[in-house]
């Protein structure tokens, strides 16, 4: 557009709001390229412990957060006064769902209408939480206009996805390519001189609506292939085929084939909650994607399926009522402290419905919150426990599983992970079933 305006000097002070799971690692990505970063969080306790120099995300340690703050780059806030002087400012906040699975913009609109009135010309506004596509446009843009300030010549507006995975140590989150976009491209444009600053590949898309597209696309596939194979597990399992077995297989193939892997359920903080919001957006356009809809009650069933198979394994169709059932791991994947739509808690809840006595373990949370609100404590993994438990279910396999040990002690392993198949001793006495190994 002829009225756009091209970049003239670099964005070099950068707000971040939301320090959660996406901002604080990006927060400390700006601050490691030489950026001036201001944090923003409603949460005082985050804000405190940040201040303290401790680190409430596990892929940041205590020392990245001291070595932040004593840099003189970094400082964190919960008044959004403080974003005085930011040349760019990136929006980072939740974008949940709410119980009747529809799009919950509540943190996100939020946000925008407290920035509104602070925001100055010149600046650059992005959004990084996953939405459905016309959310920059339809929904951010009025709000950000009520600052009277004129969007592609005083105010640029951009969106740009996430891309982190939490407890990924293969790839630098700096080599991750980044897409972009913009309400205009004079505001593409400004996206691009700062992203590009810290990422080492930046990839432009022409609108913001591809760019949100395309986060919905990555997990929709992802959400789809794991309801699948759970699904496919449970075939094998009906055809007493081994599904690790055929998966294993069936990865030979050089060409053609992606391998994924059965489980509890889809859990996190991106996969279960993104499809629904394309799904949700798709109904408003008067289509269904009958792909999506299948897939949330294959994933919606597993924790039933579970149990029941459990229930057949342990008591033979008998009720589980007073069974003893530890749980190890409780988070979404391994080798994190997140639990957000973990599979695992849905499944515990089934167990305790039964009349099952539930406790769990998990090296990285003490705490959760079941579906009905009550909350449930951690307990140490001692052999006394072991030994009681008239079954050991395996959720999540973190790295620091004591596999030796829980297969020394336990009398009943039911395993939704393939851990102990791969890794169990050879002279294991615990009867072991595997989610899909045929044995049903």
């Amino acid at each position: 557009m002829k009225d756009d305006q091209t970049i003239q000097v670099p964005l070099k002070k950068v707000a971040i709001i939301g320090l959660g799971f996406v901002g604080l690692p990006l927060s400390m990505m700006f601050v490691r390229k030489g950026f001036q970063v201001i944090g923003i969080d409603y949460d005082i306790v985050k804000i405190t412990a940040l201040q303290d120099g401790k680190s409430y995300i596990q892929d940041l340690s205590d020392a990245d957060l001291t070595e932040a703050l004593q840099s003189g780059r970094w400082q964190v806030s919960a008044d959004y006064a403080s974003l005085a002087g930011a040349d760019s400012i990136i929006i980072c906040v939740p974008t949940p769902l709410s119980p009747d699975n529809s799009p919950d913009l509540s943190f996100l609109t939020d946000t925008c209408t407290k920035l509104a009135p602070l925001l100055r010309s010149g600046q650059l506004v992005v959004i990084e939480s996953s939405t459905y596509p016309g959310t920059t446009r339809d929904v951010v843009q009025p709000l950000l206009e009520r600052s009277g300030l004129a969007v592609g010549k005083e105010l640029y507006i951009g969106y740009s996805p996430e891309r982190i995975d939490p407890g990924n140590r293969s790839i630098a989150f700096s080599d991750i390519p980044k897409i972009i976009s913009g309400i205009t491209p004079a505001c593409a444009q400004q996206l691009h001189e700062i992203y590009s600053q810290v990422f080492e590949q930046v990839v432009t898309v022409s609108t913001t609506e591809a760019a949100e597209t395309a986060k919905l696309l990555e997990n929709s596939y992802r959400f789809i292939n794991i309801s699948f194979i759970n699904e496919f597990a449970q075939l094998c399992d009906r055809l007493n085929i081994n599904v690790w077995e055929v998966i294993a297989a069936a990865s030979t193939k050089p060409y053609g084939f992606n391998a994924f892997y059965p489980g509890p359920g889809i859990g996190g903080h991106c996969i279960p909650v993104d499809p629904l919001y394309l799904q949700w957006k798709a109904a408003q356009a008067g289509i269904n994607s009958r792909f999506i809809e299948l897939s949330q009650q294959v994933n919606e069933g597993i924790p039933t399926y579970l149990a029941d198979r459990i229930e057949q394994e342990l008591l033979d169709g008998k009720k589980l009522t007073g069974a003893h059932i530890l749980v190890y791991g409780v988070t979404y994947k391994p080798n994190i402290a997140d639990v957000r739509e973990s599979a695992a808690i849905p499944l515990i809840s089934r167990l305790l419905h039964r009349g099952a006595i539930v406790h769990y373990h998990d090296p990285f949370v003490s705490q959760i919150k079941l579906e009905d609100g009550t909350r449930l404590q951690g307990v140490e993994l001692t052999q006394e426990r072991l030994e009681q438990a008239d079954c050991v279910l395996i959720c999540t396999n973190h790295d620091v599983m004591p596999v030796d040990r829980i297969a020394s002690h336990s009398r009943f392993i039911f395993d939704t992970r393939h851990s102990f198949s791969l890794n169990a001793p050879a002279d294991m006495k615990a009867k072991l079933v595997t989610f899909g190994d045929g044995t049903q």
